[in-house]
């Protein structure tokens, strides 16, 4: 039986940039991941995370190593259709994606695609403008719509596939804090209700902070992979990228003499924690 999941292995990744030079976007990179997973992936600029993305699902393949989703080889040009129903790719601006005139659309392009029947592909827009809050949006151009429903549109086309991984690339760094922190909500839902592995890149740590791993690397390599908080304490490993503002409060209040949990990432377990400590105090 093969492996379920995503298995890096050994991938390195190149490109030609003329006279004989090469130009390293990954190298040597070793991941598993796991369904059901939360995963985030974080690094500077040109540290290969869209590259890693796109290699997910067949767009790139690796120059050494292998890709292999649910055991499916992304380099095996017979298996591209199915890898890339299980595996859909969100992109940084979502209106690269957008080739419909309405959002409903839009939402059954993919779908129409599979040769689905219009009673399947009906049910799975609707299912997915509920799921992403967008049916009072159905018949509005996507194009007029704010940045945060634009990406709730192109979830919303993505999970219409039914992918079992859903990557997403910089998908929050053109929405302000209300949009971003509605986004990243609708993804832990989607990870938690339906079960989606989500795999999330970002430069934004609050992004990140409730991800099941941490993956980050600098200049192709992979540098560490371990929990949000076992990075966060060991900031050398963000490679300049600061930790959420509500843990870094949290290590200055432990360095006040206060007993924080160093656990606290985010700001309603802070609030939480504060309310207790002045409870405590009074």
């Amino acid at each position: 039986m093969s492996f379920k999941g995503i298995q890096i292995i050994d991938v390195t990744k190149y490109y030609s940039s003329g006279q004989n030079q090469l130009t390293w976007a990954l190298k040597d990179i070793n991941i598993t991941m796991k369904p059901g997973e939360f995963i985030g992936i974080a690094g500077n600029n040109a540290s290969g995370k869209t590259t890693l993305a796109r290699l997910l699902n067949g767009l790139l393949r690796p120059s050494r190593g292998r890709v292999l989703i649910d055991g499916l080889d992304t380099c095996d040009h017979r298996q591209k259709l199915e890898i890339r129903r299980r595996v859909a790719l969100v992109f940084q601006n979502p209106e690269n994606q957008f080739i419909s005139p309405v959002v409903e659309e839009e939402i059954a392009f993919g779908p129409e695609n599979l040769n689905l029947s219009l009673q399947e592909i009906s049910r799975r827009v609707e299912e997915a403008l509920e799921v992403m809050g967008l049916k009072e949006l159905r018949l509005q151009a996507p194009h007029l719509l704010s940045g945060g429903q634009k990406q709730r549109v192109a979830v919303a086309a993505a999970l219409a596939m039914r992918p079992d991984y859903l990557v997403l690339d910089e998908p929050t760094s053109m929405l302000d804090q209300f949009c971003r922190h509605e986004l990243i909500k609708h993804l832990h839902v989607l990870n938690r209700q339906q079960g989606i592995t989500i795999i999330l890149i970002s430069h934004y740590m609050e992004d990140l902070e409730k991800a099941d791993r941490l993956v980050v690397l600098q200049k192709g390599s992979l540098i560490a992979d371990a929990s949000p908080q076992e990075i966060f304490q060991r900031e050398e490993q963000l490679t300049g990228l600061k930790p959420p503002d509500i843990f870094r409060m949290a290590q200055l209040l432990g360095k006040m003499g206060y007993n924080v949990d160093c656990q606290i990432t985010t700001r309603e377990e802070m609030v939480a924690y504060l309310c207790r400590l002045s409870k405590s105090v009074i």
